[in-house]
């Protein structure tokens, strides 16, 4: 029977530096309860608020959530609205609580996409909060991992241009520097709830290694137990990184 140490990580066992979850299911937890779709994104807000407290709390490094994919921005425009207008809200409410608990905030995807006012938040947010020394919560919004890759090859081509970098000089070392991601720890567990066992297309590079944890638990219905469950699964697993074993 696993047991908590007083700063709540399982078993004394020190918790994944680099945690990332997708976020999925509030549409079908809203549709479970007859409630409409708003009703539950706003119930995954309240999720995330827990979650991100209970990293705090276990002393997880980073913490990385999915908020809404390149390919959500697909959705009817009443939805994109919908999250558009969520995202502006937990930037105006949420920043002040996050400075009291200390924690930083680090927002990636491409951002050209929303209002400037939601830009403009986002960047104040970032600054105001820069200075914390806690857990950091990355926020994807908009963001794809191809389009992360792509954007980071652009970037590489243009030093190599100025004459910065030799091409015989890049290795996945050197591409690592330029993702969204690049001074982060590298992801340990990546969590997806709702049941689907895929990766959306959600951070391909910096996944190369981590342990996956696929759950049929929604979303908004996700608490500090099933994180728990989720690291204490974690713990059970032998990490190789390409090895075998004894070698």
């Amino acid at each position: 029977m696993s047991s908590k140490n007083d700063s709540g990580n399982i078993s004394g066992m020190p918790p994944p530096q680099h945690i990332a979850i997708i976020m999925d299911g509030n549409g079908r937890w809203a549709k479970s309860k007859h409630l409409p779709r708003s009703r539950g994104h706003q119930k995954g807000v309240q999720t995330v608020r827990k979650v991100v407290k209970h990293c705090a709390k276990l002393g997880v490094n980073t913490l990385t959530l999915f908020a809404f994919s390149s390919e959500n921005m697909k959705r009817s425009s009443e939805e994109v609205g919908l999250l558009f207008k969520l995202f502006l809200s937990v930037l105006k409410t949420e920043t002040k609580k996050l400075k009291e608990n200390n924690i930083r905030l680090k927002i990636i995807g491409d951002l050209s996409a929303f209002t400037p006012e939601i830009i403009s938040l986002a960047n104040e947010a970032e600054a105001s909060l820069q200075k914390n020394t806690g857990l950091t919560l990355v926020i994807a919004a908009n963001y794809g991992g191809q389009w992360d890759i792509t954007e980071s090859a652009k970037k590489i081509a243009i030093d190599v241009s100025k004459g910065l970098i030799a091409p015989d000089n890049i290795n996945t070392d050197l591409f690592g520097r330029y993702t969204s991601l690049s001074e982060l720890p590298s992801v340990d567990l990546l969590i997806r709830t709702s049941g689907e066992v895929r990766l959306s297309n959600f951070l391909l590079w910096d996944i190369a290694y981590s342990e996956f944890y696929f759950c049929k638990t929604l979303w908004p219905d996700f608490n500090e137990k099933s994180l728990d469950e989720a690291i204490e699964n974690f713990h059970s697993r032998e990490r190789r990184f390409g090895e075998r074993n004894g070698e």
